[in-house]
């Protein structure tokens, strides 16, 4: 239950994000913000909250380790709609963390995927990609670059 353990403490945070997503939109804005992680339950599971004053958007991570799979699921909030989305699941293998899961984009059923790399003790970077159900190709949608 130790995977996120780099992620505990105070972060700088670039954004890179697709203005509209699974839209076959090229264009990018791009932000700074902050992040706060502090473990829960004893390590068993890590609370994030991101904050990104341009957007006038507090995000936040909830995720939890599943002691019997060995898999994390992690649930995202943010204060624009006070509700937790369906959870993306998975676990780190060789420093990476690959967790997916299913929800929904304007009605129609999408699979979401978020993956952790490039961890450092100063840096990492989380990327969130859509793609259609019947669709094998991932579209990247947004890139955080986190640094100490």
């Amino acid at each position: 239950s130790g995977d996120f353990d780099f992620e505990y403490g105070t972060w700088s945070v670039r954004h890179r994000r697709l203005l509209d997503r699974l839209a076959d939109c090229v264009e990018w804005e791009e932000f700074d913000g902050t992040a706060t992680c502090a473990p829960i339950l004893g390590g068993v599971g890590n609370l994030e909250e991101a904050s990104m004053p341009s957007t006038g958007t507090i995000g936040m991570a909830l995720r939890l380790f599943d002691q019997t799979t060995r898999s994390w699921s992690i649930y995202w909030s943010t204060n624009l709609t006070g509700r937790l989305e369906p959870p993306v699941v998975g676990r780190f293998e060789n420093g990476v963390g690959v967790f997916e899961g299913d929800d929904e984009l304007r009605g129609e059923p999408i699979r979401v995927r978020f993956v952790w790399d490039e961890i450092t003790a100063d840096s990492a970077r989380w990327t969130q990609s859509f793609r259609r159900v019947h669709d094998p190709e991932w579209e990247a949608n947004w890139v955080m670059t986190f640094n100490r």
